[in-house]
């Protein structure tokens, strides 16, 4: 259900800013949108599992104000982001 370290270090990779950035709000959008895509396919087996969608609205709530910030803060960064991400906004 979670992360795995190699597929962690492939989304931080992927998504970094800089040499050593592991906690940029890109990186932290990049891996709750990982995280949220593993959940949502795990409620479409389960659908009575009510304390992962609980925890899968969380997740969202936590993506969406991450994705306020960079967009109040870095325009550009945001309209990138979430082309590659595939996310409406």
């Amino acid at each position: 259900m979670s992360l795995t370290a190699e597929q962690k270090s492939t989304i931080i990779k992927d998504f970094a800013t800089g040499e050593s950035d592991t906690g940029s709000p890109q990186v932290q959008i990049a891996l709750l949108t990982q995280r949220i895509n593993d959940l949502t396919e795990h409620m479409r087996e389960h659908k009575h599992d009510y304390a992962s969608r609980r925890g899968l609205i969380i997740l969202v709530g936590q993506r969406n104000r991450l994705l306020r910030y960079l967009q109040r803060t870095n325009r550009q960064a945001y309209l990138d982001l979430i082309g590659r991400l595939g996310l409406r906004k």
